[in-house]
């Protein structure tokens, strides 16, 4: 079914199980975090919220995991398979504008990717298993990560926290992520289709000028206008180092170059970023950017040879087949088979992939965020439903939870291993 044809979300069958103090604390925890974002690296007070939560639910919680923020919460419910469901905890530099009772209180950050969203859920999905650990048997690990916004977090945890060594190497590795979908809908990659997400480089350039006053530009090496060619001629570079069948983005985020307007400055930075769906398209691209901005400093007469540094790389994103089919099915057996929807391949990035490494698979699905009422507009031809990463991104979240935290609930109990009936009772 194609996600466009998707009709507005109606009552769920997942909405209905969901005790009432899981559903209300879920809320508490979201429109707290909301309005308490938190940029990458510095995400302190929603790990402690994330930390406080997982403890209450019976979770044996490691804070600073790989240096930063990274939050590692344990529930053992004896031998059995280990499931490991993340969640990120940071937000973006963006300015909210929707309005909401509970928008960000921090004035320029905005939980506008949805990470707020996925902190509830997986605290929500944690409290429905821990409540019927008669049930299934096995350990639940959830991690919160920072920095997935800078796409480091995830290798500083597995790398630098050694996040398996140390908790154990998962069975299965489970996460959904906010989209402007219908909210109530859950969408995920079709079997044999292409990766779900691309893979991403993330470079920062510097150019070096020669500083002096705006009325000698005679004197001077300007970095701007280094700087401003060197964007136009990115543009050209991509679409020349790219087959017209790729799927590949280059994008310059930011330029950063002076103070006033009566100085030339000494340097100007870009940050760039690089998308496509093969290692050897990103090769390709990333070399072709560092050839335009080596070229262009050359051009220009910089004094000295430019900065060129990746600051994060991420593989693209490919779920595991047989373990997205059986999340799958417990997705359409949760909400209906029109309610789970096949989502084509995105250039959107994110540093998931790394928790595959050595072959551990893993599942990654959408979680649709869009009211009945924006939809339906949108798809007469009104305002287009605002996307992650914009201003008005907001979550219909009454329509969006219930559906996420039971989705992950789900997921994870076709990994767990079922308790047999005579056992249940038993165990506290």
């Amino acid at each position: 079914m194609d996600q466009a044809d998707a009709a507005p979300p109606h009552a769920t069958r997942a909405d209905d199980p969901l005790p009432r103090p899981v559903l209300r604390s879920a809320v508490e925890l979201y429109l707290d975090l909301h309005a308490h974002p938190e940029l990458s690296g510095h995400e302190h007070r929603t790990a402690g919220r994330l930390a406080a939560r997982l403890t209450e639910l019976g979770c044996t919680v490691t804070r600073s995991v790989g240096g930063g923020h990274g939050i590692v919460g344990v529930l053992d419910n004896g031998p059995g398979p280990v499931v490991l469901l993340r969640t990120e905890l940071d937000a973006l530099p963006v300015t909210e504008e929707t309005g909401l009772a509970y928008a960000s209180t921090v004035p320029g950050v905005m939980h506008a990717c949805g990470h707020d969203l996925h902190i509830a859920a997986v605290t929500g999905a944690v409290a429905l298993l821990a409540a019927s650990r008669d049930t299934w048997r096995g350990t639940l690990l959830v991690v919160g990560q920072p920095e997935e916004e800078t796409l480091n977090g995830a290798r500083s945890l597995l790398e630098e926290g050694r996040l398996y060594e140390r908790f154990g190497v998962p069975d299965a590795v489970l996460a959904q992520h906010a989209a402007p979908l219908p909210a109530g809908t859950l969408a995920h990659a079709p079997a044999g289709g292409p990766p779900l997400m691309a893979g991403s480089v993330a470079v920062e350039a510097v150019l070096h000028g020669r500083g002096g006053h705006a009325a000698t530009p005679h004197l001077n090496v300007d970095p701007v206008l280094m700087a401003a060619a060197t964007v136009l001629r990115l543009r050209t570079a991509a679409a020349e180092a790219t087959a017209p069948a790729e799927q590949a983005v280059l994008t310059v985020g930011s330029v950063r170059a002076g103070e006033r307007g009566n100085v030339t400055p000494d340097h100007a930075e870009l940050s760039l970023t690089v998308r496509a769906f093969t290692q050897d398209a990103l090769d390709r691209l990333t070399t072709a950017a560092e050839r335009v901005v080596r070229a262009e400093a050359a051009a220009s007469g910089a004094p000295r040879a430019p900065g060129f540094t990746v600051t994060a790389r991420s593989p693209a994103l490919v779920p595991d087949p047989e373990l997205t089919a059986r999340v799958r099915l417990a997705h359409e057996r949760l909400l209906g088979l029109g309610r789970v929807l096949d989502l084509s391949g995105s250039s959107a990035t994110e540093d998931f992939p790394h928790f595959a490494a050595g072959g551990v698979p893993v599942a990654y699905w959408m979680l649709g965020t869009t009211g009945a009422g924006p939809w339906r507009t949108a798809r007469a031809g009104g305002d287009p439903v605002p996307p992650n990463h914009a201003p008005g991104f907001a979550p219909d979240v009454r329509a969006a939870l219930p559906v996420g935290i039971a989705a992950l609930a789900a997921a994870a109990r076709q990994v767990l291993a079922p308790r047999p009936a005579e056992g249940r009772g038993t165990d506290s």
